[in-house]
């Protein structure tokens, strides 16, 4: 895990700031944006939909990304939750919305005896990217090969460099076969390093994407205009079009108090977070299973790590359930208002850059429980929705059907 935050940092170092100042002095548009702009426009979509069709057009929300669950059985087999997915692309493309599909991740292939570090494996992913693409190609408009590798929970076992081969080999496979769906791959963040891997396959891609969540995560704040810093990086690096595959804010998160933090703890076990340490496999037990279990997955079971995982992250806030006063973007509070303002000021950004394709906002529901560490009240991953988890529009819906209503304005007058 350790060594993913060490690449990280060095590769940042070294490709993201001679890129942000080159970005400057370099077009902020290309023949092939102005091409993807003219046939595709601006992708204004949506990440997790509900099947509430009318309710998604209304805000003037043309695109959704989903989840394509791995294909295929041991034996061969396609899985009926494959059909159940291809059938709900169908759905959604019926109703007039087009589908953004996630490939499965490496570890998905994996656990199905199918590893891109050996040639067998490399052959097999190399053919299920073919079937995918055809087996997909009537009911889906875009793809992205897997999704955010560099962080650890979603690239281990494999490193980056292995993760940089999957994605490469997904791509050559799928390039010839496409036809007029878009294809690409996303990163958290700059993550550098998986970008420079991957510039010698630069032109399998229609798009290269980047997921952006600042004020959200990490103890520290952020600001709008760094959405933009981050794409014109990207744009300078590889010149191809930048899509924002995941971005979105917070309508709801606040600081624990000292008082609350030690109760939290008292609650695994111990009354300090030293005390923690001194006991922390009993600590970690202790803990709601789906948290613990998921320290043990990305610690490689490896107690050493545990406390460094907990407690000198971002995890952190997953722990304590709280967003940091300083977490956040200034004039955007972390309330509803807040998330509205936030969505209505960076999209419309985002859109004045010819190099940028679109942006999927995350998410469209919020959920009862955060996925991350499975406790109801952690606001880290239960306040993004443009609805509520009952269902009732927030202002950021109205925020956003008004900016995306703009937009799609723009796009028919320059049309005619």
């Amino acid at each position: 895990m350790e060594q993913f935050v060490t690449d990280q940092i060095t590769a940042a170092l070294k490709y993201l700031p001679k890129n942000l100042l080159k970005s400057y002095f370099i077009r902020k548009s290309s023949e092939e944006s102005r091409e993807f702009r003219k046939k595709i426009g601006f992708i204004r979509g949506l990440c997790h939909p509900t099947e509430d069709f009318n309710q998604i057009k209304e805000a003037n929300i043309e695109w959704i990304r989903i989840d394509i669950p791995f294909p295929f059985d041991a034996d061969g087999s396609i899985l009926k939750s494959y059909e159940d997915f291809k059938e709900k692309c169908r759905r959604f493309q019926n109703n007039g919305i087009k589908v953004m599909a996630v490939t499965p991740y490496p570890r998905d292939y994996i656990e199905k005896g199918v590893d891109i570090r050996n040639n067998e494996g490399e052959q097999k992913v190399r053919d299920i990217a073919k079937f995918l693409i055809e087996d997909l190609k009537s009911c889906i408009s875009g793809l992205q090969i897997t999704n955010e590798m560099g962080i650890p929970r979603f690239t281990i076992p494999l490193t980056l460099k292995e993760a940089a081969k999957f994605i490469a080999v997904n791509l050559e496979a799928m390039h010839a076969l496409k036809n007029d769906i878009i294809i690409g791959y996303n990163s958290a963040g700059p993550e550098a390093g998986l970008h420079a891997m991957l510039l010698p396959y630069i032109d399998y891609c229609d798009y290269v994407g980047i997921d952006i969540y600042m004020g959200c995560f990490f103890t520290m704040p952020g600001f709008i205009w760094f959405f933009e810093a981050l794409c014109r990086y990207l744009w300078s690096m590889t010149g191809k079009p930048i899509l924002i595959q995941e971005f979105g804010y917070l309508s709801g998160g606040a600081p624990k108090t000292k008082a609350e933090k030690k109760a939290i703890l008292q609650s695994y076990g111990a009354n300090s977070e030293k005390e923690a340490k001194r006991n922390i496999v009993q600590f970690v037990d202790n803990m709601p299973k789906d948290f613990s279990d998921h320290v043990k997955y990305v610690c490689g079971n490896d107690p050493e790590k545990y406390f460094g995982f907990i407690f000198k992250s971002d995890i952190k806030n997953h722990f304590y359930r709280e967003l940091p006063a300083i977490t956040m973007i200034p004039g955007c509070p972390h309330t509803p208002e807040g998330q509205a303002k936030f969505f209505e000021k960076c999209i419309e950004r985002l859109y004045s850059n010819d190099f940028i394709c679109g942006c999927n906002i995350y998410c469209y529901k919020d959920p009862n429980k955060c996925y991350y560490c499975g406790q109801e009240d952690c606001p880290t991953e239960t306040r993004w929705g443009l609805i509520d988890s009952s269902g009732n529009i927030k202002p950021s819906y109205k925020a956003v059907r008004k900016v995306f209503g703009r937009i799609k304005w723009l796009e028919a007058v320059e049309k005619k």
